[in-house]
């Protein structure tokens, strides 16, 4: 069971769940809508490894205010270089190149086409 689900909103939901597919997570479900089969209204994602993720359309809400690409997250992977090749080959922009940290590991991060900010590191928290 997952018990802590990130939640981000795109104003292209279908190219977003595309590249966050390309990247590696999984389908737990894709909602679309029923007038656009093509369309995306909501999707839910598992990170191999563990952890979700839930996106959506971006509309108005009083209830959530989040803004398309303000959202960010960290991504435990065994290759950083492979996913940070993968995740700009899929269309991200490279953010900060992969790299050796001094607490152990490796990181590196992409903003994916809206501007959400994905770290990709080997630490484990």
């Amino acid at each position: 069971m997952t018990a802590l689900w990130l939640t981000l909103r795109y104003r292209d939901p279908a190219a977003a769940l595309r590249w966050l597919l390309a990247l590696g997570f999984t389908e737990r479900a894709v909602h679309r809508s029923p007038d656009d089969p093509g369309a995306v209204v909501h999707a839910e994602l598992d990170w191999p490894g563990g952890g979700g993720l839930m996106l959506g359309l971006a509309h108005e809400s009083p209830e959530w205010p989040q803004q398309p690409g303000t959202g960010g997250a960290y991504l435990v992977v065994d290759d950083v270089d492979a996913a940070f090749a993968t995740a700009v080959a899929a269309g991200g922009r490279p953010v900060a190149s992969p790299r050796d940290v001094d607490y152990g590991g490796r990181t590196a991060a992409v903003a994916d086409a809206e501007g959400n900010l994905w770290s990709l590191g080997t630490y484990r928290p």
